[in-house]
């Protein structure tokens, strides 16, 4: 690899590394005002009341469905900069690749013992989709994810409720609900069996029933193609004069989307009295919300960014290169202190005091980031996911 390539590449993935560190950001305070999907919380009255709905309100509109979707779209490009380096070296990363989606399922389940809304399970098993259209061509590529964020199955139940006014089957057979009683208890134990079993299938029974499935499968797809145009890159005057030309437009157009949408919603929500079919008109209408919302927010990051040479938002970026150990280690923390086995602090911690404690990890994860990448070259469990990636060889 040549030296002018290696800073190429070197400039993109800091970007980039600093924008799923923002992500992962919004993960942990998201995860900590929930409890951790333990929807237990302390009375409170007075202006703390207030202060704690202000609080949820604030970090739902900023991050929820958004920092989840910076995280699918760059996964994909990660996808991208993977299969380029094999090319390059005139390998096919397509097996490397699924063995490597099958090391994440494992990591995934080691993470759903602790946490039962987590997403890596359902990356690990979503991920085989980019392994049929890694190939295809930008046009093919970009009809597809538009077909899939267009929520086909939503469309079919539309259509069904529309013939069948009258029907309105169970779509939620799981729920988070029957996993409680253990995350309240003090058997860890039982907690981890719930988890790992109920628990899963409760996350993904509602990221079927939800449209995330789609969603992100359109998502990796869409960072996937945003990669092969090189629309992250920074590497030269003429790439980044590129790069901020289509992330200025996409902030012109996503942001005025993202805000009619917003605000048109609940009058939508409000004409359709059928349940079944409003359930689906909601998962549509809210999909496309967010990711209008997360396109805005990823091309203001990234202008920032790119504007300022990275200056303050870079110390997101060794808190975003090691994201894999971030989000495992927050659910072991979160389920420690949040779950009835640990600390319960779901009873005493209201969404200002769980706030307060999601920044308190999120300034350790990062301290700990940036000590660490000082003295190696990969987080600790990005370090065994690659070697088991790449076992049998030298890499």
């Amino acid at each position: 690899m040549t030296q002018p390539l290696q800073a190429a590449t070197a400039g993109r993935i800091q970007a980039v590394d600093a924008l799923r560190g923002f992500a992962v950001m919004g993960i942990i305070l998201l995860h900590n005002i929930e409890h951790f999907n333990f929807y237990s919380f302390p009375e409170t009255s007075g202006m703390l009341k207030a202060l704690d709905g202000t609080i949820w309100d604030f970090l739902f509109f900023s991050f929820s469905g958004k920092a989840y979707a910076i995280f699918a779209l760059l996964f994909g490009f990660t996808f991208y900069l993977q299969s380029r380096s094999c090319a390059r070296r005139g390998e096919d990363f397509k097996n490397r690749y699924m063995w490597r989606l099958v090391l994440l399922l494992l990591f995934g389940f080691i993470n759903a013992s602790f946490f039962p809304g987590e997403i890596l399970v359902l990356y690990a098993i979503l991920g085989f989709v980019l392994v049929p259209v890694r190939h295809i061509s930008d046009r093919a590529l970009f009809i597809t994810l538009t077909v899939l964020m267009l929520q086909p199955l939503e469309w079919a139940k539309v259509i069904y409720a529309a013939i069948n006014p009258a029907a309105n089957p169970e779509q939620m057979i799981f729920s988070l609900g029957d996993v409680y009683p253990q995350l309240g208890g003090t058997d860890f134990v039982e907690m981890v069996k719930v988890n790992f079993v109920t628990g899963q299938l409760a996350s993904l029974n509602w990221a079927w029933c939800y449209g995330r499935v789609f969603q992100t499968c359109a998502l990796f797809m869409l960072g996937l193609l945003l990669g092969r145009k090189g629309l992250f890159s920074s590497a030269d005057d003429k790439l980044l004069a590129r790069s901020r030309r289509f992330w200025t437009r996409t902030v012109c157009l996503s942001l005025p989307i993202a805000v009619v949408t917003y605000f048109a919603k609940q009058f939508i929500f409000s004409q359709i009295d059928n349940p079944f079919m409003l359930a689906s008109v909601e998962t549509m209408v809210n999909s496309w919300y967010n990711l209008a919302f997360m396109l805005a927010m990823t091309g203001a990051f990234l202008l920032l960014y790119w504007s300022f040479n990275g200056k303050i938002m870079s110390i997101l970026a060794p808190y975003g290169r090691m994201s894999l150990t971030d989000y495992i280690t927050q659910s072991i923390m979160g389920s420690f202190l949040y779950y009835g086995y640990g600390l319960a602090l779901h009873s005493v911690c209201g969404h200002t005091c769980s706030f307060l404690v999601g920044i308190a990890m999120l300034v350790v994860q990062i301290a700990f980031a940036h000590w660490w990448f000082r003295h190696f070259r990969r987080g600790p469990l990005e370090t065994i996911w690659h070697r088991l990636t790449w076992i049998g060889t030298r890499r």
